[in-house]
């Protein structure tokens, strides 16, 4: 295992649990009692894989050497844990062993953009996305490198207690509740840093989402010609300004949907979307999965009628 992974998963779930109680995390090894060396550190578990059966979900937090032969024991209890039932998550390096158990055999996986030919060349029958930040395939899950492992976590989180509980956790750490986009944007390249002067414009347009906005009043709020503007937004942003509006108001509709039992048609009108229909059509195309499905799978417990925030 690496240690970000670990302390990362950990954090994140014990952070839920020690707010909302809402899972009881334990580490465990092949060999408990004994030290495993994780870089400089050593790391000494309580627990066997037996633990494996009492959980509910499994997660393994990478794995040091992707070319090692995983140990025969480990991809046996995985297997086991699946067939009982288990959900079985993996980040990072982690999706290797679920390969080898034959675990992703005909499904999607997500893995660290610099591993993706590796694994596809070694486990032909995983579809390998080397995309996306993580892919959630009902009872296995796997994230690409190292921090995206937050983000499934955090997802894991909204699944299992709701949006609301998984925003706080996420503010507790510091870190986005949800990231837009996948991993291409992180893979380097190179373009130049730009300056970011067009924030203040943008925290304008989130106040005003349920207007209708167009490039030419954008750019004379900026003092500037239309060209310019539309070229200096999208090295701002890497973005259209359309694409821009777009991806936060579905981002708004999405917290709305979790928070409220507000109709899909006044939400629309809420976040700037000419119909219900247009709100539909994007939110499915940026999140594979409808509005009304993504409301009944994450939806708080007690959910508001209006999109307001409580008094």
């Amino acid at each position: 295992m690496n240690t970000f992974e670990l302390g990362a998963a950990y954090e994140i779930f014990e952070i839920c649990s020690s707010v909302h109680d809402c899972y009881d995390v334990t580490i465990c090894s092949e060999r408990p009692g004994t030290k495993i060396k994780l870089g400089g550190l050593s790391l000494v578990t309580e627990f066997g894989l037996e633990e494996l059966q009492r959980a509910d979900t499994v997660i393994v937090p990478g794995w040091n050497d992707i070319d090692a032969v995983p140990p025969g024991n480990v991809l046996e209890h995985l297997r086991r844990a699946h067939a009982a039932g288990k959900r079985i998550v993996s980040i990072c390096s982690g999706v290797f062993l679920l390969a080898a158990a034959g675990l992703l055999n005909g499904r999607r996986a997500a893995v660290h953009w610099s591993q993706a030919k590796i694994l596809a060349a070694r486990y032909p029958k995983v579809q390998v996305d080397a995309d996306v930040l993580y892919v959630d395939d009902g009872d296995v899950m796997s994230s690409a490198g190292r921090a995206a492992g937050l983000d499934l976590c955090l997802h894991i989180v909204r699944k299992d207690c709701g949006g609301k509980i998984a925003r706080s956790v996420a503010q507790r750490m510091v870190i986005p509740a949800f990231r837009e986009g996948g991993q291409t944007q992180y893979i380097p390249h190179s373009a130049q840093t730009q300056i970011d002067s067009l924030a203040e414009l943008r925290e304008w347009l989130l106040l005003n989402l349920d207007r209708k906005i167009d490039i030419d009043e954008m750019a004379e709020r900026m003092c500037m010609s239309r060209r310019t503007f539309l070229r200096r937004f999208q090295v701002a942003t890497d973005l259209t300004p359309g694409e821009w509006l777009i991806r936060e108001r579905v981002a708004r509709a999405r917290n709305l949907l979790e928070e409220t039992i507000m109709p899909i048609e006044h939400i629309a009108e809420q976040v700037g979307f000419a119909s219900a229909d247009a709100l539909r059509h994007h939110f499915r195309k940026r999140f594979g999965i409808s509005a009304v499905s993504y409301r009944n799978s994450f939806r708080t417990d007690k959910p508001r009628l209006s999109g307001k925030p409580p008094e």
